[in-house]
């Protein structure tokens, strides 16, 4: 996952729940060094909680994409996300 790009991350889950492994797998792949520079926000969610799971990025360029970590596989959420980042990406070559 391409995570050069990200400048904020939320993500909401219920640890219990089906979407649970991947909001947890979405967070342990954020590398130690970007925790500096993006700010994370995480919320653990119960079975009462009236709050949605999500998973929120904003990118450098201020577009903010969202997914529902129940709906899909770690892989597909992470390729939701790189798509905009390889946008990016191609982007910053163009202007070296």
């Amino acid at each position: 996952m391409i995570t050069k790009y990200f400048t904020k991350v939320v993500v909401k889950f219920n640890p219990l729940d089906k979407g649970g492994k991947n909001g947890r797998l979405f967070l342990s792949q954020i590398p130690p060094a970007l925790k500096g520079a993006c700010s994370i926000d995480h919320e653990l969610l119960n079975a009462t909680s009236k709050n949605a799971p999500i998973i929120k990025v904003t990118f450098k360029d201020k577009k903010s994409l969202e997914t529902d970590p129940t709906k899909g596989s770690i892989n597909e959420i992470a390729s939701f996300f790189d798509r905009h980042s390889r946008q990016l990406q191609f982007k910053e070559s163009i202007e070296k």
